[in-house]
């Protein structure tokens, strides 16, 4: 699979230079990050939807263009397969190759919190900050 990925990296770092009336890629990498990874969060979307839906033919189709855009991804913010196949690897030394690295140390303490205001429900998550990918779609509050 790594070698498909890589020459996958190549042609993407090929179609930099070519012209982004005639290539797709070439015009998804002039658009910028914030609309390269909107194309990647849309494809692990699509990606799993077709997989709650059970259609295997789809995820797989879905699954090629996650990895496409997130390819692009990468050669816009310079980062080379070699770059995430050294860190998997260095993960698989930890813990093996099917587990992710936990937030914190497995020996860590427990960190100290301060006390938060309620919320609504005693179970919610905190809420993270939301950001906007696409600035030209987001519309001003008044």
């Amino acid at each position: 699979m790594s070698d498909s990925l890589d020459r996958l990296y190549q042609a993407v770092v090929a179609a930099q230079a070519a012209d982004p009336a005639s290539s797709r890629t070439a015009r998804l990498l002039h658009a910028g990050r914030s609309k390269m990874a909107k194309k990647l969060a849309e494809e692990a979307v699509e990606v799993a939807i077709d997989t709650m839906h059970g259609d295997c033919d789809a995820v797989v189709r879905e699954s090629a263009d996650l990895l496409y855009n997130l390819v692009v991804l990468w050669v816009a913010s310079g980062i080379h397969p070699k770059d995430v196949w050294m860190e998997m690897e260095r993960r698989e030394r930890l813990l093996g190759i099917a587990e992710k690295l936990p937030k914190e140390p497995p020996d860590a303490p427990p960190r100290e919190r301060p006390e938060a205001p309620p919320r609504e429900r005693p179970d919610a998550a905190p809420r993270r900050k939301v950001i906007a990918l696409d600035r030209s779609r987001v519309r001003k509050r008044r």
